[in-house]
């Protein structure tokens, strides 16, 4: 497993690093077999009104799947030891759930699913080029999938939003938690003269939308 751990306004000392590993490791030790890569990212936020300015966020990438969690208090200390806390519970239901799906699907004799490999460099020999505001550009593996495998992936990395491909109109959506509940999907406009009229509805009238999801 690959740790890398790097710091925002605060010196990673050796005791920091010694101590993050130490947790993380702890917190994944059960999952090395899904765990490929985790990065620990350490902030100290320079605002005033702040108190709980000292934050501490995982990110793993578990065999195509980003997992992430985030927590933050006065302490750097108690902020790894409550996103390790956190990362572990993401982890057992991310299992959970993985071997739910497995045992639930059924393969007819003679066929043969083969996955779509996923490339581990993601960024290759690109160089990002972004406004002065951006401070931070982040890269991941995108493989096809549907709104229902994005909802449970937006769980997992703990934001408001998702990004994916749809695996059926093979389309970048977004998948969103809404303020007043559920969720929604932000889907591209039709072009004119396809089969929707421009305006992001289908030429019976009617939006295309994710009704059957709701917030668990």
């Amino acid at each position: 497993m690959k740790l890398v751990i790097q710091g925002k306004n605060i010196d990673i000392t050796d005791a920091i690093r010694e101590y993050v590993t130490q947790k993380i490791e702890k917190a994944v030790s059960h999952f090395q077999n899904l765990t490929m890569e985790v990065d620990v990212n350490l902030s100290v936020s320079r605002n005033p009104r702040i108190t709980t300015n000292q934050s501490a966020e995982v990110t793993i990438y578990a065999n195509g799947t980003v997992i992430r969690a985030q927590e933050s208090s006065e302490s750097m200390y108690a902020s790894v030891d409550l996103v390790a806390d956190k990362i572990a519970r993401q982890l057992r239901k991310y299992k959970e759930k993985r071997n739910s799906k497995k045992a639930q699907t059924k393969v007819e004799a003679g066929t043969i699913l083969e996955e779509a490999p996923v490339t581990e460099d993601l960024i290759g020999d690109r160089t990002a080029q972004l406004p002065p505001e951006v401070v931070r550009t982040k890269y991941f593996a995108m493989p096809p999938m549907t709104p229902e495998d994005a909802l449970e992936q937006l769980k997992l990395v703990d934001h408001d939003f998702y990004m994916f491909c749809n695996a059926v109109t093979g389309e970048i959506n977004v998948i969103y938690e809404r303020n007043h509940g559920g969720y929604g999907i932000i889907q591209p406009r039709q072009p004119s003269g396809s089969n929707g009229n421009g305006n992001g509805h289908h030429s019976n009238g009617k939006v295309e939308r994710m009704s059957s999801i709701h917030k668990a």
